[in-house]
């Protein structure tokens, strides 16, 4: 289970390629949800009113199979998979990348369009800020005020994000830790008696 994936924190700046007279738009977006992908498409459709084709390609999540790819009316495989593949290259997700292209007057025919889609997508990538994302669950312990500096020194030690924290008769704190390291974390601290802790769906 991957516990981190590199993505992108915002837009990035209009990217444009020429090729033989036809202009290629480049832009990346970060994506939360496959139902972002049309809102963040429109306003290049106004912004580029004589472009022909808004092709694009998105990636969700760590793993490798929530993805599409599309083409918008250029010949089969021409143009979103050249986007997805450099998506690919640079091992991002969660990320949206648009590539609106006008026609310059000169076909380039399947292999001279699979390449400029291909550069736009990486001359558009290559000017993104990108970050490592850490994929986390929650753990939850329960101790009372005498083991505050016990927990406290754990969550310290293991540079764990405090979630929540309810300080009341006994004391119940959420700290967020990596993914695949939800169940052993929860036993380590089930050993230091009297702390409790458990993992949270």
């Amino acid at each position: 289970m991957a516990d981190s994936y590199k993505t992108i924190i915002k837009p990035t700046e209009e990217i444009l390629f020429k090729e033989k007279g036809s202009k290629f738009y480049g832009y990346a977006f970060p994506l939360k949800s496959d139902h972002e992908v049309n809102e963040l498409i429109a306003p290049l459709r106004n912004r580029h009113p004589k472009a022909g084709h808004h092709c694009y390609a998105w990636k969700l999540g760590a793993n490798d199979h929530n993805y599409r790819a599309n083409d918008d009316g250029e010949p089969s495989h021409s143009a979103g998979d050249p986007i997805l593949g450099q998506i690919n290259s640079y091992e991002l997700s969660d990320i949206l990348v648009v590539v609106s292209r006008i026609f310059g007057g000169t076909k380039l025919g399947v292999g001279g369009l699979i390449s400029a889609y291909r550069e736009t997508a990486k001359l558009t990538l290559d000017t993104a800020d990108i970050r490592l994302r850490t994929i986390t669950a929650a753990v939850e312990i329960s101790f009372e005020y005498p083991q505050m500096s016990q927990v406290m020194r754990f969550i310290d030690e293991g540079k764990y994000n405090i979630i929540s924290q309810n300080l009341t008769v006994s004391c119940i704190i959420t700290i967020a830790v990596p993914q695949s390291q939800q169940e052993s974390i929860t036993e380590v601290i089930n050993k230091m008696y009297p702390i409790k802790a458990k993992a949270l769906d």
